[in-house]
């Protein structure tokens, strides 16, 4: 199985990188200068799970190469349309496309411009950063659910499930990818909704005397859409999200506030903004992640005034 793994930052150099050291056939499609120093220094992971330090193969955006059997999509959302346009060229007639974005919109926009048949649902569950080159993993969880939004299974899937086999990821073949998915996207959310509001950790928000209440609120408000859309979280999954999101003295927080806190771009629309939508469609009142929303929309517009 030849692999295309789109971008070499947190997420794509961490599970790329694992599946090119473990032997498998990836190639890494990268903006220029990410491409010199993956070129001269090599793909540089540090983490408790072990590091990792090699020499890599790399793709510069419209250079020609033959169609990848699998795509493996790890931008973050609003980088979707210029990547759907960067990987165009590399997809064939029997390739697969695995995108770990946050949310669910994107398999739509993703089915539309290559056919739904080509585009698998995907989830990962890591803490990961890019720091000056190096890909830095924060703990030890590194999972990856993957699957056909069908919920079949055919030898596509079985064959990525075999080359992540052989590394050291976590990584599950799911017969009920959307559900996984969803998942993920309600606790991620109501993390995002809370912290960003609160401009703070776990931790800080349940030391005070509101906070608990504040976060389950928004954790209510993500079940609450999740369930109108015929996604349900399950009571396990409930329970998790609950324990992380009120677990005292937690340094938790979504990613989204580092990216606020930075004053860069963040992810709400596709994180927050859809659910908002969707709930308004079901008539659902939503009045935390409403207010989350406008906070990380005053945080944009003043961010492109500069």
């Amino acid at each position: 199985m030849r692999i295309l793994v789109l971008g070499a930052g947190a997420i794509g150099g961490y599970f790329g990188g694992r599946l090119a050291e473990s032997g498998a056939d990836v190639t890494f499609l990268v903006r220029s200068a990410r491409k010199a120093q993956l070129d001269t220094d090599g793909l540089v992971v540090k983490s408790a799970v072990g590091d990792i330090a090699l020499r890599v193969r790399t793709l510069a955006a419209g250079e020609t190469a033959s169609p990848f059997d699998l795509v493996l999509l790890s931008c973050k959302s609003y980088d979707l349309e210029s990547a759907i346009a960067t990987i165009a060229s590399y997809l064939g007639a029997g390739s697969a496309i695995l995108p770990l974005l946050n949310g669910i919109r994107h398999l739509d926009r993703l089915g539309a411009r290559f056919g739904a048949e080509r585009v698998l649902g995907g989830a990962c569950y890591i803490s990961v950063a890019l720091d000056n080159g190096v890909v830095r993993h924060r703990g030890e969880l590194q999972a990856l659910v993957f699957g056909e939004v069908s919920g079949a299974v055919g030898a596509r899937t079985k064959a990525i499930e075999a080359a992540f086999a052989a590394t050291r990821v976590k990584a599950t073949l799911s017969t009920a990818i959307l559900q996984a998915m969803w998942e993920k996207w309600v606790m991620l959310a109501a993390l995002a909704a809370a912290t960003t509001l609160a401009r703070a950790t776990v931790g800080e928000i349940m030391a005070a005397p509101s906070g608990e209440e504040f976060l389950l609120g928004a954790l209510g408000e993500c079940a609450a859409v999740a369930t109108a859309e015929g996604h349900a979280p399950s009571a396990a999954a409930l329970a998790q999200a609950r324990t992380l999101l009120t677990q005292r003295g937690s340094g938790f927080a979504a990613s989204m506030l580092h990216d606020l806190a930075a004053g860069g771009r963040t992810e709400a629309d596709h994180v927050i903004g859809d659910l908002v939508e969707r709930a308004h469609g079901h008539g659902l009142a939503v009045p935390i992640l409403r207010v989350a929303l406008a906070n990380l929309e005053v945080h944009e517009a003043r961010r492109q005034r500069g």
